[in-house]
C-alpha cells in the first residue's frame, strides 16, 4: 500500500512519458545540449525523417550523436508495475493523438503538418525524471559556491581592514613615541637650566635647542601626516578610477543617501574637517548636503553626501528628471528667508564653481550664466579667479581660495563670497533679484580626474 501511494507521488511528480508517442519511455535518451529525454526510437525516427529538425520541444538544434543514455530516467521506469507497463502495449495499437511515424503517418498529411502537431503535444508542461535532481544538485553547488565567495571577500576585506588599521595604529604610536621623546628633552631642559641659574652663558644655547627640538618634531610629524594624506588619495583614485567597472553599483538605501559604485563606507563626521565659524557667521551657519537627485552621473557623492568627486565612469543614479547633463550638483537645502552661512573646502580642485541659483535652472545650464544664478568660478589653466551672473564676467585679482564661505542675507538680497583662512576676505558681492528659493550650487572641471570640493561641517561657537 505504502509502495502504491510512493509510486502515485512518482508519476505525479516526474514526467515519464514521452512527449513524441505519449507512452512510458522505452530506451529513453537525453540530447545533450537541451537535456529533453525522449525514446530512442522515436527521437531517431523524428530526426531521420527531416533535414536538419530541432529539437522538439525547444527547437534547439541536435544531431544523433548528440545523444545520452538516460539512465536515471531508466531506472525510474524499473520501478512501474509489469501491469501498467502492459497498459501501455494494450494502448500502442488504439488511436490517439500520439504522433505515429511512418508513411501511413504521413499519408495525406500537409507538409509540416507532423511538425505542428508535435509541437502542440509538447507545449503541455513537462518535468523530465532527471530535471528533478540535476536542479537540486545545481541549487546546492550554487549555495555551496556563493558561500565560499562570500567568505573569501569578507577574508579579503578583513585582511585590507586590518592592514589599514595595522598602519593607523603603527603611525599613531610613532607620533606618541616622537611626542614623548621631544616632552623629555624639553623637561631635561628645562631641569638643567632650573640646576644652572647662576650659568648665564648657557640660556641662550638651552634656548635655541628647545626649538630646534620642536622644529624636528613638527617636521617629522608632517611628514607623516602628507604621507597619511596620499595614502588617502591613492586609495580614492584606486577605487574611483581603476575598479568602478569591476565592482556593481552601490544601491541607494531608503534614506536617498547615495554613494558612487566605487566608494568605500561612508566616511564620518570625524573625517570632514571640521571648522570653527568666525563670530561674525556663527549664527547662521548651516549644515547642507548634495542632492543625489541633481549630481550629474560623472560626479560620486561620498562622505554622508558632503563630499563630491569627479569620476571616470559614470554614477549609478535613480533616474531623475531634473539631473544636470554638465559637471553640476546642487544641495538638498533651500532658502527664501532669513540669513545663513556655509562653507567649501575647495583646495583639491583647480576647476570650480560655488554659487547658489533657483530651483528651476536648467539641467545644461552652467552656473552663474543664467539670470537665476550667482557663483565665484576658479580656473586654474588661467589662474583665474571670476565672479558670474547672468553671463557677465567680473574679473578679481586675487589668489586661489582653499576655502569658500558663502553668506545669503536674503532680507538684504545679496549674497557674498569670502576666501577663510585665519580670517575672512570678502571676494565678491551680489545683489539679488528673484524672489524664488535659493540652493546651494557647484560646477566642477570634468576633466579633471578626482577632483573634489568638501562641504564643511561648521562648529558654531
Amino acid at each position: 500500500m505504502a509502495a502504491a501511494i510512493e509510486l502515485e507521488r512518482l508519476l505525479a511528480a516526474v514526467e515519464l512519458r514521452c512527449s513524441l508517442c505519449l507512452q512510458f519511455f522505452s530506451e529513453p535518451v537525453r540530447i545533450a545540449g537541451c537535456s529533453h529525454s525522449f525514446c530512442r526510437r522515436c527521437i531517431s525516427r523524428y530526426r531521420a525523417g527531416r533535414p536538419g529538425p530541432g529539437c522538439p520541444l525547444c527547437r534547439e538544434g541536435f544531431e544523433l550523436r548528440d545523444l545520452r543514455p538516460n539512465r536515471e530516467l531508466a531506472a525510474l521506469l524499473s520501478l512501474i508495475p509489469p501491469e501498467l507497463s502492459e497498459e501501455k502495449l494494450e494502448t500502442e495499437d488504439e488511436p490517439s493523438g500520439a504522433v505515429v511515424f511512418g508513411d501511413r503517418s504521413s499519408a495525406g498529411r500537409r507538409p509540416g503538418e507532423k511538425e505542428e502537431e508535435i509541437w502542440e503535444s509538447s507545449k503541455q508542461p513537462e518535468m523530465s525524471a532527471e530535471t528533478i535532481p540535476l536542479l537540486r544538485r545545481d541549487l546546492s553547488k550554487t549555495k555551496e559556491y556563493t558561500s565560499q565567495i562570500k567568505s573569501q571577500i569578507t577574508r579579503d576585506f578583513c585582511c585590507m581592514k586590518e592592514y589599514v588599521e595595522r598602519q593607523e595604529r603603527n603611525t599613531l604610536m610613532f607620533i606618541e613615541q616622537e611626542q614623548k621623546a621631544a616632552q623629555q628633552k624639553i623637561e631635561e631642559t628645562i631641569h638643567q637650566l632650573t640646576d644652572s641659574k647662576a650659568q648665564t652663558s648657557n640660556l641662550p644655547y638651552e634656548g635655541s635647542l628647545s626649538i630646534m627640538n620642536k622644529i624636528t618634531l613638527d617636521e617629522k610629524l608632517n611628514v607623516v601626516k602628507s604621507a597619511v594624506e596620499d595614502l588617502k588619495r591613492k586609495l580614492e583614485m584606486l577605487l574611483l578610477e581603476k575598479y568602478p567597472q569591476q565592482f556593481p553599483p552601490v544601491q541607494p538605501p531608503n534614506s536617498y543617501q547615495e554613494t558612487s559604485v566605487c566608494s568605500s563606507p561612508p566616511e564620518s563626521a570625524a573625517e570632514i574637517p571640521d571648522l570653527v565659524i568666525p563670530s561674525q557667521f556663527s549664527q547662521w551657519a548651516e549644515d547642507v548636503t548634495f542632492d543625489h537627485r541633481r549630481a550629474n552621473e560623472r560626479l560620486a557623492l561620498t562622505a554622508q553626501n558632503s563630499r563630491v568627486v569627479v569620476s571616470s565612469h559614470p554614477t549609478w543614479y535613480e533616474p531623475a528628471p531634473r539631473r544636470f547633463c554638465i559637471s553640476q550638483v546642487m544641495c538638498s537645502q533651500s532658502f527664501s528667508t532669513g540669513c545663513h552661512y556655509w562653507e567649501v573646502i575647495t583646495r583639491d580642485s583647480d576647476g570650480w564653481a560655488v554659487g547658489v541659483a533657483h530651483e528651476m535652472i536648467g539641467k545644461r545650464d552652467k552656473l552663474g550664466r543664467t539670470e537665476h544664478s550667482w557663483c565665484v568660478e576658479w580656473l586654474g589653466s588661467k589662474k583665474q579667479l571670476s565672479a558670474w551672473h547672468k553671463d557677465q564676467e567680473t574679473l578679481l585679482h586675487k589668489d586661489k581660495p582653499l576655502r569658500v564661505g558663502v553668506f545669503l542675507e536674503l532680507q538684504k538680497q545679496t549674497v557674498s563670497f569670502y576666501s577663510i583662512t585665519d580670517r575672512e576676505m570678502l571676494l565678491h558681492t551680489f545683489e539679488l533679484s528673484t524672489s524664488h528659493p535659493l540652493y546651494p550650487a557647484f560646477w566642477l572641471y570634468s576633466l579633471e580626474r578626482n577632483g573634489s570640493l568638501t562641504l564643511s561641517h561648521p562648529n558654531r561657537r
